[in-house]
């Protein structure tokens, strides 16, 4: 920390990692007392270099929400009341045991949500706890957003975390799906500035593709902007690979000894021609034709999917048509097109070869029989595992939410409202009491992130350039608070039969059992070390920072305790407050691979019983209105409406329409419209614009902040509607178990 000049004598300033979004832009914030006052960007961080967007601009509103909680929540005769965290812990340890010891661990479902994943502790804990509790019933929100993702590219290369990302520094020509980072600021590609990128990409001569039923603020960057009929982008990228393959564009350059499959691929696909496939998207057969050839043509190019072609029927098949055309333009693991980022805190590599690969099913859910995908269950079901019984297995009759918002964020939330207030016991970890925590017995609020320490484990996985960063805590913890790392761990306690060990107890048994395996490796750097010896070595303040030194030192770039002195360790890290840039991405096959066949197995079983119904799309007839989503710049899904400088504006929840459908139905600006769909109806504003086509409409996501006993004074000002009212529910892409929230049929029609 530092003094500001010309300051108060008690104001600082300190280095804080934005954690409002997957950017994760450095920041310089400035401190007056314990109070972050204000927010700019971080010149000298290696990473974004001084870039900043309104939310990290708004940092110190969001940290000093006076409605964030300060005390745990305790119910009490059906009331929620402030406790101690003794008696929350002890209240957490006496309602969670008899349920499971009654019902068996299926009966306590777990549900983490996205802002897991922007927090250290979110990080470290929710796998201890998932890994003692051995419950099937976990719920993320991954099944909302990526998990198509994570399915494709655990099938292709056998391992779900495999997600190469385009190389934007470098690329010629970017195509992007479902895609819009001038809003999102990126999503499975973690990069700072993401609107530079791309007008950096249009300075040196290079080509941007965007194919998106909005002409979003992406689309009107591009050079080329494809307004594609929502929810079929699968049957689009699956008709660019017939082309590749019919004028003989495919070329795997050095790739070609890591695959297998093409023959079998050009077979599975000769029913995509542009001409079958161009009425369902509704793109022209010479568009299709024109995005093939100038995709093989670049010099490099990369191919990039996101949400819009992720929640969708066929958002698998999407995501995996993404990968395999930059594996036939020979653009995979290649400066310039898509690349696999190493983290500092990724596991030691391991020599190539043939893997275990990546496995659908091995468990289903109770009532619909929906297959598990990557440890998870569809979020979309999680009401009906509450509220309905079934012969053989006990419903959800516990939970514990921790940074989830689901009555929000999945679909039929009225009916997830009503299931979560039939439970036997609910614990929340959420600083605010909102739609989904007020349901619970227990809420336990984390400090604001300023009072946190901060590492991205999961995003500097997806980021486009490898480097390190890490921050102490800016603002020391209030009287009263508990570090979030803490909470969680005494959680893992609580719930699993340990309540009242000391919760550096959690911290010190993955330490040890890491590096126990750490040294049976023959291939890693400690290999027939000590580990009780190594585990002393380890520096750091708390428990996590010991966790975080040794992942640092056991990682990609790490001393190894010794074995490369000048390797990365949490003291090296320190030294340097605006982190260490550890160079561009780097070709890696085949050494990521982890299929059984030790290749990318291109057209893998569950794709191909999966192209039927690909095939059987192109014959279906559209719907007169389809419903898609929206991102806002000063937004992230449910959890920042209640600061006031990221509402208003164009942060607002209005129906987008376009002027012919408006006049077709008599709607005018401002007209209040009744949306009907599947799940249920909500009334909201008509915006008519151009900027989306005819026949779509849209709505915002994670509005609908109306419910009584909530504490979101701002949010409930300005409510919006919650869009995923619109669904019940039923539709999911069946591999990955995602919710269909783009592409939905929805009835418009004015209010009286």
């Amino acid at each position: 920390m530092s003094r500001t000049s010309g300051a108060t004598p008690d104001s600082r300033t300190a280095l804080r990692v934005c954690p409002l979004c997957e950017a994760t832009c450095g920041l310089t914030l400035t401190i007056e007392g314990t109070r972050v006052t204000g927010a700019r960007g971080d010149r000298d961080d290696v990473f974004s270099k001084g870039f900043i967007c309104p939310k990290g601009a708004s940092f110190g509103a969001a940290d000093g929400d006076p409605d964030r909680l300060r005390t745990p929540l305790v119910r009490t005769d059906g009331e929620l009341r402030e406790a101690t965290w003794q008696e929350a812990f002890d209240a957490i340890a006496a309602g969670l045991g008899p349920i499971v010891e009654q019902y068996g661990p299926h009966a306590l479902g777990i549900v983490l949500g996205n802002p897991n994943v922007h927090t250290m502790a979110g990080a470290l804990y929710p796998p201890v706890l998932l890994s003692a509790l051995r419950t099937h019933s976990v719920f993320t929100a991954s099944t909302l957003d990526q998990m198509p993702k994570h399915v494709s590219s655990g099938l292709l290369y056998g391992d779900a975390n495999a997600i190469p990302v385009p190389d934007l520094d470098h690329t010629d020509h970017l195509l992007l799906i479902g895609a819009n980072p001038l809003e999102s600021n990126g999503s499975l590609c973690t990069a700072p500035d993401f609107p530079g990128k791309l007008k950096a990409l249009r300075a040196r001569g290079g080509t941007l593709t965007v194919i998106d039923p909005r002409t979003t603020r992406t689309a009107k960057l591009a050079d080329r902007h494809v307004t594609i009929r929502p929810g079929t982008d699968a049957l689009l990228l699956a008709a660019m690979t017939y082309v590749l393959f019919e004028e003989k564009l495919v070329d795997l350059r050095e790739l070609a000894p890591h695959v297998q499959d093409v023959e079998e691929l050009a077979t599975a696909v000769r029913d995509f021609t542009p001409e079958a496939a161009s009425e369902a998207c509704d793109v022209d057969a010479d568009t299709i034709r024109a995005l093939a050839r100038e995709l093989a043509a670049a010099p490099t190019a990369a191919v990039y999917g996101r949400i819009g072609s992720c929640t969708v029927p066929h958002g698998t098949l999407a995501s995996w048509l993404v990968d395999v055309l930059n594996i036939l333009t020979g653009n995979l693991d290649r400066p310039g097109g898509a690349l696999f980022p190493q983290a500092a805190t990724d596991k030691t590599p391991r020599p190539a070869g043939p893997g275990r690969g990546f496995a659908l099913g091995r468990w289903h859910s109770r009532v619909s029989g929906h297959p598990e995908a990557k440890g998870e269950l569809p979020l979309a079901a999680l009401a009906e595992e509450i509220d309905t019984a079934t012969p053989e297995g006990s419903p959800v009759r516990a939970l514990i939410a921790i940074a989830a918002n689901p009555v929000l964020s999945a679909p039929d939330g009225d009916r997830l409202d009503k299931a979560l207030d039939s439970l036997d016991f609910m614990v929340s970890v959420d600083p605010y009491l909102n739609e989904t925590a007020r349901h619970a017995d227990v809420v336990l609020p984390p400090p604001p992130p300023s009072q946190s320490a901060h590492h991205d484990f999961a995003f500097n996985t997806l980021a486009v350039r490898n480097q390190v960063r890490y921050n102490r805590p800016a603002v020391p913890l209030e009287p009263g608070r508990m570090a979030e790392t803490e909470i969680l761990a005494r959680l893992v306690l609580a719930a699993t039969g340990m309540h009242g060990a000391d919760p550096s107890a959690v911290d010190a048994m993955v330490i040890d059992s890491t590096l126990g395996k750490a040294v049976q490796d023959p291939h890693g750097p400690v290999h027939e070390r000590d580990p009780k010896e190594l585990a002393t070595r380890l520096t750091g303040e708390s428990g996590p920072e010991r966790r975080l030194d040794m992942m640092l030192r056991l990682g990609p770039y790490g001393e190894g305790f010794g074995a490369r002195p000048d390797g990365l360790s949490l003291e090296k890290l320190l030294a340097h407050p605006h982190g260490i840039d550890l160079g561009p991405l780097r070709p890696r096959l085949p050494q990521p691979l982890k299929t059984r066949s030790g290749k990318i197995e291109l057209l893998p079983a569950p794709i191909v019983d999966d192209l039927p119904r690909l095939r059987a799309a192109l014959r279906e007839r559209p719907a007169a209105i389809v419903l898609v989503g929206r991102r806002h710049l000063r937004s992230n899904n449910s959890w920042m409406h209640n600061v006031p400088a990221l509402t208003g504006g164009t942060n607002r929840c209005t129906l987008h329409i376009h002027p012919e459908d408006a006049a077709r139905l008599g709607l005018a600006d401002g007209t209040a419209v009744r949306v009907k769909g599947a799940g249920g109806e909500v009334v909201a504003p008509a915006e008519v614009t151009d900027t989306v086509r005819r026949g779509v409409v849209s709505l915002p996501h994670g509005w609908g902040h109306d419910r009584p006993g909530t504490r979101m004074s701002h949010a409930a000002l300005d409510p919006g509607v919650n869009v995923n009212q619109l669904l019940d529910g039923s539709l999911l892409d069946p591999l990955s178990g995602t919710a269909v929230l783009n592409g939905v049929p929805v009835e418009l029609a004015a209010c009286p």
